[in-house]
């Protein structure tokens, strides 16, 4: 059954979180709630490469920016939900965990899942790039000019 936008949209940040998630933590955050879950793999992780690209000027015409190592996975689980996931790097630990944590999301674990891993993984990024705001804005430098007349004496 396709989801709507809204459960779309969710589905997008929960994922987003995961892939960007460091993976020590998402590890570590895992292995606290003690589950085995019961899978498959429909396809084993696997580390490949995709072409990043960027836009001219932010509006402009897409160019190709650099290859980015990613991990893939998507496993079954043994209800029949299944989980995929994309993470860049090389961990294939990692890729399976999320792969597996996104097929839980869809069901009735998700609000155990989202105050366990999803929530504070993403508070800890947040507070993160808050940090490197912070420490960007206070290497600010201000210039200014002053006008001159042209009728000084």
């Amino acid at each position: 059954m396709p989801l709507d936008s809204n459960e779309t949209a969710i589905r997008q940040r929960w994922m987003s979180v995961l892939a960007k998630a460091d993976p020590d933590t998402l590890s570590s955050r895992w292995n606290a709630l003690g589950r085995e879950e019961d899978f498959t793999h429909l396809r084993k992780p696997e580390a490949g490469l995709v072409m990043t690209q960027g836009k001219i000027s932010g509006t402009g015409a897409p160019f190709n920016l650099g290859e980015l190592t990613v991990t893939r996975c998507s496993v079954r689980l043994a209800d029949g939900r299944v989980g995929h996931a994309y993470v860049s790097g090389r961990s294939k630990a990692k890729a399976e965990t999320a792969a597996i944590i996104d097929a839980l999301m869809q069901g009735a674990e998700r609000t155990e899942l989202e105050a366990a891993i999803i929530a504070p993984i993403e508070k800890a990024m947040a507070e993160h790039r808050a940090d490197e705001g912070r420490k960007a804005a206070a290497t600010k430098v201000e210039f200014f000019t002053m006008a001159r007349s042209a009728n000084v004496k």
